[in-house]
């Protein structure tokens, strides 16, 4: 019951702390006369909506397609190869220096490269989104799997015990509280991967969309599409924590 209370109070401070910050906006622009053009009233912006010419809910179904497309598919590969390093050191040795060194060019740059390669469309802003996010899944997967106590894994391998078994039985539980912290930190990348992919060259998202309302002034619009580009960003944040709070609390009640 303690829990849950707690539970309680902290997202209901969240939603207050949300309901604060509106509020405030909506003083600052009216008290300040604020020029519409400056800052919108939080209506304004609302009504921004109901603009059909904007195509809202397209728009923010290619951002939201490329968020969580690049971030599943940095989740994938990023443990995937985090699990080989752990299995073949010499591969770790080899592999992730080349990784150090691929993660320092600065990912603006590689966005006219997949233009380049892949064409106007979400395929190259999935990518974006993959390049920011799969370095540090790999980074704090890796570290999470190589903290494993030496004499249980020597223990398992006496048993007979298989690459796989370890990894299942011994390795990911112990890892998946820094898996979690690589996720989390992912998913923040991931939304700023897909809208700078969008901002370089796209046909259509919600930093597309950005870009043409620039001409008009349209800040409402904007202020509307940075509201909506942070709102899919909290759902995959809110999703990696409901799945931690699953996973790893209900690994550690196991044991």
């Amino acid at each position: 019951m303690a829990g849950n209370r707690d539970a309680i109070q902290r997202y209901a401070l969240a939603v207050l702390s949300h309901l604060l910050l509106v509020a405030a906006w909506h003083f600052f622009v009216v008290l300040g006369d604020v020029p519409a053009f400056v800052m919108p009233s939080p209506a304004a912006t609302l009504r921004s909506l109901s603009i059909p010419n904007y195509r809202w809910f397209e728009n923010s179904a290619a951002t939201a397609i490329e968020i969580f497309g690049g971030y599943a598919l940095a989740v994938v590969l990023g443990v995937g190869t985090a699990l080989l390093f752990s299995w073949w050191r010499w591969l770790e040795m080899l592999a992730m220096p080349l990784l150090v060194s691929l993660n320092m060019i600065p990912k603006v740059a590689l966005g006219p490269l997949f233009i380049v390669w892949f064409a106007y469309g979400i395929g190259p802003n999935i990518l974006m989104a993959f390049a920011i996010c799969f370095f540090p899944i790999v980074l704090t997967t890796a570290r999470g799997l190589s903290e494993v106590e030496p004499d249980l894994l020597d223990l398992v391998r006496t048993l007979k015990g298989s690459r796989w078994q370890i990894f299942a039985k011994i390795q990911l539980p112990g890892a998946l509280p820094y898996i979690f912290s690589g996720m989390k930190v992912a998913a923040i990348l991931a939304v700023a991967g897909a809208i700078v992919g969008e901002f370089l060259g796209s046909d259509k998202g919600l930093g597309y969309l950005m870009l043409q309302v620039q001409v008009t002034l349209d800040t409402a619009a904007m202020f509307m599409a940075v509201i909506l580009i942070t709102l899919i960003g909290v759902a995959l944040y809110g999703l990696v924590l409901a799945l931690e709070r699953l996973l790893v609390v209900r690994d550690a009640r196991l044991q």
